[in-house]
């Protein structure tokens, strides 16, 4: 177990202002009854203890300062009132307003846990934050939006830890925060940081996306009696964190296969074959259904630019627009599953997710989609080109060894996507007799 070292709350530098107060919007509220978002990012950074002490924790903090002087709601309070129509908000107040920083230190195998093996998933959960539980204050109930922890691993490397309310904002948001960070931290302050930024700097005002159908509204008359809750993760998970390479070579026969079959689509990309790919094996892998069930894959997008007005992609909050790809179990099992799911995808990105006029068109509906997410047999697939670029929060010293996919809560099989060069990694969170049999369908192509 990692030894906790100090526990501290880190306020924005000053110079910001002293409160900031931002109610969520249609493409936030979706979120509220979501578990956190976990992400644990490992650097390889050999140093000892003490100078992991008396130099590097130090800067993180200061840098981490800086960084909230220009991303407030980072280090602000998500405030749900009760039995009232007021929207909930991100609210910031100085000098209450701040955001928790664990520094801890562990003595578990560093390259052992970076690795692609199957490893019991319940190792990382020591190196996650916390976030504080729900309070519950007259009127409404308050919970912090983010958590922070930095482990050490004496001369080896160090993880650092995030954990947020996916309210506060989509992976673009928070990976563009942790970006900030990592720059101000190199820097040694925020002035050049400015003057590169210039007009990228975060946009902290959500009223810049437009709500023209009244969507907020018929969300606030569904979540109202519906209060937040804390959410902590039970252990043991009993599951296991498994890395598969799909290799460049193995992603551009899938592709010609598609194309050699459904010639009229066009460009087929990575992203397509692949999460088709995974999508029929999952299922054959899986238990049997009746031939007639139906199974879902779950598309999340970027839509900043996509929605009209479209907004700047610097827009600090959730842009995301989703698409459902749905194929019956005996198609999708059969000799041609792949290739009709492959084509389901490509017709969802097409004609829903990239498509101004219906990216949103269905919007109103996600509060009780996202309800319902856990009673169909669906597909979520995270991570992307976009939220796993590299971010070197140590210097110029640390290099990123791995990042590991996001941390979830859920009651099936999990897959984190992302490019690696020209193949895709992918890691998944399963049962073990789970992996034990999706890897044999993977192997087997």
């Amino acid at each position: 177990m990692a030894t906790i070292l100090e526990t501290c709350r880190i306020p924005a530098a000053p110079g910001a202002a002293s409160e900031l107060s931002t109610p969520l919007i249609f493409l936030d509220i979706p979120w509220l009854q979501v578990n956190p978002i976990r992400r644990l990012l490992f650097y390889n950074f050999p140093c000892s203890k003490a100078y992991f002490l008396e130099t590097v924790a130090p800067k993180l903090k200061e840098s981490l300062s800086l960084t909230l002087r220009h991303y407030l709601l980072v280090a602000g309070d998500l405030i749900f009132y009760l039995n009232s129509e007021k929207v909930p908000e991100i609210r910031y107040v100085a000098p209450d307003s701040a955001v928790s920083l664990t520094i801890a230190e562990s003595a578990g195998d560093f390259d052992d846990i970076i690795g692609n093996h199957v490893r019991d998933a319940d190792r990382f959960y020591e190196f996650v934050p916390q976030i504080d539980p729900v309070t519950n204050e007259s009127g409404y109930q308050r919970v912090p939006v983010m958590a922070l922890k930095v482990t050490l691993f004496p001369g080896r490397g160090i993880c650092v830890g995030v954990t947020n309310l996916h309210c506060l904002g989509d992976a673009s948001s928070i990976v563009g925060f942790i970006q900030a960070w990592a720059s101000i931290s190199k820097l040694g302050g925020d002035e050049e940081f400015l003057t590169k930024q210039g007009e990228s700097l975060p946009i902290l005002d959500r009223s810049v996306i437009k709500d023209p159908r009244g969507i907020n509204t018929i969300f606030l008359k569904v979540i109202k009696d519906d209060p937040l809750k804390s959410t902590y993760f039970p252990l043991p998970t009993n599951r296991v964190r498994a890395t598969y390479i799909l290799r460049h070579t193995d992603i551009q026969k899938l592709k010609d296969l598609v194309l050699e079959k459904k010639p009229n689509l066009g460009q087929v990309s990575s992203f397509v074959v692949t999460t088709s790919y995974v999508w029929t094996c999952f299922v054959k892998s899986g238990e049997q259904v009746d031939d007639d069930e139906l199974e879902f894959f779950a598309l999340i997008a970027n839509i900043r630019a996509r929605i009209d007005p479209p907004v700047p992609a610097s827009y600090f909050g959730n842009c995301l627009g989703y698409g459902m790809a749905i194929i019956e179990h005996k198609q999708l099992v059969g000799e041609e599953g792949f290739v009709m799911a492959a084509e389901a995808i490509i017709d969802q990105i097409k004609n829903k997710l990239n498509k101004k006029d219906q990216v949103l068109k269905d919007a109103e509906h996600c509060v009780s989609d996202m309800k319902a997410r856990n009673k169909i047999r669906a597909l979520w697939v995270s991570g992307s080109r976009n939220s796993t670029c590299p971010m070197r929060i140590l210097d110029g010293e640390g290099q990123e060894s791995r990042k590991s996919c996001p941390l979830m809560k859920t009651s099936i099989p999990c897959l984190c996507a992302s490019p690696q060069m020209e193949d895709w990694r992918l890691v998944f969170l399963c049962q073990r007799q789970e992996w034990k049999l999706l890897q044999l369908y993977l192997m087997m192509g």
